[in-house]
């Protein structure tokens, strides 16, 4: 594998590394199965088509061995270990092939007491990137297809990990798109951001994929669907609309890792991050606090102190 990059003077990340990767978690899959150290790995297979990566449970060597890391490898495969997957932890431990990203969730999860570090086998990636939404998902990855997210990561490293792919590397000087449209968005009149922000939920068809895909969404039944009584308007109608997303964006404050997973499977392009990031930035300012850097035992939000800043209150 590669040494250190200089990240001065990278301009785009080859397919090596990402081979380099890929056979660092084939040999520590292989590994951890062939010990019985887990009972399956949730990782990634090469996709059907071209260029694309589909999560995948492998239970033995022989589908170890064919497991991948590449910028198509854009899902947050923590969801996996509280939903679809989550009676796979009934049976064992369980190993996870996971970005700095989804460490965040991880963190978070245990933090909620949904997951518990020792079931877990992380194989941790040094990820540089993964590709952006709508992109063309061929050759290398550069500034013109990475992820909005990756632009401004600051988890490169999967620390807490318990073997870790990949050595550093990251492009460099790439312009920080989503901190940019959040202060355009700050320096407008509340009466515009108001607009702003009432456009983009009108779109809003209520797939609920936002939810779907969010490792922070793991209640059996939502609140918002229940009918009686009924908290939120489940058709797609605006103030409906208006509810489940500030309702959403409240739930997730002090919790979301920023692995931008909802505004990605967001059919309307809804640009949520941009709302959860809002978030983040209240809890760091209000509480000097980020979500998912390591389980902690209570976050600032589910639990009371005699000092907490009470200036919001008018």
């Amino acid at each position: 594998m590669n040494a250190k990059a200089n990240k001065n003077q990278l301009t785009s990340i080859e397919p090596t590394y990402y081979e380099a990767v890929t056979e660092a978690i084939r040999k520590e899959a292989v590994k951890i199965l062939k010990e019985e150290t887990v009972v399956g790995v949730v990782g990634y297979l090469p996709g059907r088509r071209k260029g694309t990566a589909t999560p995948a449970l492998v239970t033995s060597v022989e589908e170890a061995e064919k497991l991948i890391f590449s910028p198509a490898c854009v899902n947050n495969l923590s969801v996996y270990l509280t939903k679809a997957k989550k009676g796979v932890l009934k049976q064992g431990k369980v190993g996870i092939v996971a970005k700095g990203c989804d460490m965040r969730a991880l963190a978070g999860l245990m933090t909620e007491s949904q997951l518990q570090r020792e079931d877990l086998f992380i194989i941790g990636v040094v990820c540089p990137g993964v590709y952006g939404f709508g992109v063309e998902r061929t050759g290398t990855l550069t500034e013109a297809n990475i992820a909005r997210k990756c632009r401004e990561c600051t988890v490169h490293m999967p620390e807490g990990a318990d073997v870790a792919a990949g050595t550093h590397a990251e492009l460099a000087d790439l312009t920080p798109e989503e901190a940019e449209e959040m202060a355009r968005i700050e320096a407008m009149p509340q009466t515009e951001r108001w607009a702003f922000w009432k456009e983009h939920f009108s779109r809003c068809i209520r797939c609920m994929a936002c939810r779907q895909v969010c490792p922070f969404c793991y209640c059996e039944q939502c609140l918002c669907d229940k009918n009686r009584p009924q908290a939120v308007e489940s058709s797609p109608r605006p103030a409906g609309n208006m509810a489940w997303h500030l309702v959403r964006a409240m739930h997730l404050a002090g919790r979301c890792g920023g692995c931008a997973e909802c505004e990605r499977v967001c059919p309307m392009d809804i640009p949520l991050n941009l709302l959860n990031r809002r978030m983040a930035k209240e809890l760091k300012e209000l509480y000097d606090y980020e979500a998912g850097l390591a389980p902690v035992e209570k976050g600032p939000l589910n639990q009371y102190k005699e000092d907490d800043d009470q200036s919001f209150i008018k």
